[in-house]
Formats: structure tokens, C-alpha cells, sequence
């Protein structure tokens, strides 16, 4: 756990999805957000349980430590190849493990998103957005880009038919210097192409205000861009983290509170 915040009202950039109320986030990776993808998990508290669609295909990392890790708990494996694994996360998320020592820098190799026309998302996600296409399969209908060797790559995996986000879809976010954030959105202008969240700042109670403009790609999958300088603040690792993350758990009593009036969590 790297930091855990919480908050009273939905983001005004959707954060947390298209819900209003009380919500948490936790920044969960293998080291600091500088250097390291990082997963955003939202917690509603409103909220008892979501709808996958075909959008989020997975998150791939290298760690023995991991398959090891999951054989001692008993937590259902799958081998999808030779030495990859499969393991599903509590709502159905899925994680690929690559049964290798972990990799120094950071393990995590690549998220998976679902496209419906390939060759459109890397007109998209190459021409536009300016990251490298690494690899491109034709015949199995996949590519894999970044921005730099040394970072997660994204993969792009043609679902053959329409993206269903779901009610628990999320986005893609990157940092760059703040003063590229109106270029982005000119460009975006200039192409006619999907601004959920014009340029606007995000206030986080008690830490930096970050700048952040969200588009969409063809498929509707979110991308945020985030001002580097402020977000560098913001992101910083909490020492207290972990036990900011266990007090709110142990003081969520949302389950409790509906149990008392005879109510369930609303299904997203």
C-alpha cells in the first residue's frame, strides 16, 4: 500500500467512477508511483457489487514469489501456457503470473485492454498519443506499446465485437510536464476526438492539486493525463498508508447500516 485517501462527495472527474457519496481510493504497486505502475483501487461504499464487461483483459507481472504465494493460500491457478498462471482477484479481475524471479525493476509487464478494430485503437494510441508500438501480432489480433523501454507496456487485444465496460470500468492514467496538458487538449480538439474532462485541477484534502484533462480512445476506454510537477507531490509514499487503509476498513460500517434498514448495496 502506498497511500490510501479518503473522501466525502464523488470526484468531479469521475475518479470513482459515475457515483456520488462517500469513496475511498488506495494506490497498491511494487514501489513508488515515480518509477512503478500502480494500480487505483475505488472503494464505494455505496456501492455492493459491479458488472465486468470485456474492456479490462488483465494485468501481467513476473514473480515466482507470487505463484508461490498463491499456492501456500490455496487461491485457484490455472496454467493458461507453460509457466503463466492465472489467478482471479475477489470481482473477477485477472491477473497472469509469469512463474520467473521477479524482475528488479518493476514486475508488472503489461495491462491488457479489449479493442473492437485494432488497427483504429493504434491510429489512436500511436499516432495521437504518441506511444511506440512495440509488437503487432495480425494473425492473433494483439499489439503491445509504451512510452518507454523501462515501463509497463499496454496491450491492446482485439475482442472481436463491441467493448462492454461494464459498471466497474476504470481508466488509464500518465504524468507528463503540466505545460503539455492544453497541448493535449488542443490536439484532441484539432481531431475531433473525445474529451470526457476538459482540463480542470483535483483537489485531494490535506495534499497536492493536480491538473488532469480525460479523454476516451474509439472503444470508450478513459485516458487521463496528469500535470507531472504537482502529481509528484501528491504521490508521494505514505508511511502511514497501511494503516490508514486498515482504520477505514475496520470503521466501514456501511454493510452494518444497510443490514439495519433492511436494505441492500445498490448494484451497479
Amino acid at each position: 500500500v502506498l497511500r490510501h485517501e479518503e473522501f466525502e462527495e464523488g470526484c468531479k472527474a469521475s475518479c470513482n467512477g459515475p457515483y456520488d457519496g462517500r469513496w475511498s481510493k488506495t494506490m497498491v504497486g511494487y514501489g513508488p508511483e515515480d518509477n512503478h505502475f500502480v494500480a487505483e483501487l475505488t472503494y464505494n461504499y455505496g456501492i455492493g457489487e459491479y458488472r465486468l464487461g470485456n474492456d479490462f483483459l488483465g494485468i501481467t507481472l513476473v514473480s515466482s514469489q507470487a505463484v508461490s504465494n498463491a499456492k501456500k493460500m490455496a487461491w485457484p491457478l490455472r496454467e493458461v501456457t507453460a509457466g503463466i498462471f492465472e489467478a482471479e482477484a475477489p470481482g473477477g479481475y485477472k491477473f497472469y503470473l509469469e512463474d520467473k524471479e521477479q524482475l528488479k525493476q518493476d514486475p508488472v509487464l503489461k495491462v491488457t485492454l479489449g479493442v473492437s478494430d485494432l488497427q483504429k485503437s493504434l491510429n489512436y494510441w500511436s499516432d495521437l498519443l504518441g506511444m511506440k508500438i512495440y509488437e503487432k501480432d495480425e494473425e492473433k489480433q494483439r499489439a503491445l506499446l509504451g512510452y518507454a523501454d523501462n515501463q509497463c507496456k499496454l496491450e491492446l487485444k482485439n475482442v472481436g465485437g463491441a467493448v462492454d465496460h461494464g459498471t466497474a470500468f476504470g481508466r488509464i492514467a500518465f504524468s507528463c510536464a503540466k505545460e503539455e496538458l492544453p497541448n493535449i487538449e488542443a490536439l484532441m480538439k484539432k481531431e475531433n476526438q473525445k474529451i470526457l474532462t476538459p482540463l480542470v485541477s483535483l483537489d485531494t484534502p490535506g495534499k497536492a492539486t493536480v491538473q488532469v484533462i480525460i479523454l476516451a480512445d474509439p472503444d470508450g476506454h478513459e485516458i487521463c493525463f496528469v500535470g507531472d510537477e504537482a502529481f509528484r507531490d501528491l504521490s508521494k509514499v505514505d508511511p502511514n498508508g497501511d494503516k490508514l487503509l486498515d482504520d477505514a476498513m475496520a470503521a466501514d460500517n456501511s454493510e452494518k447500516w444497510f443490514a439495519a434498514q433492511k436494505r441492500k448495496k445498490a448494484s451497479a
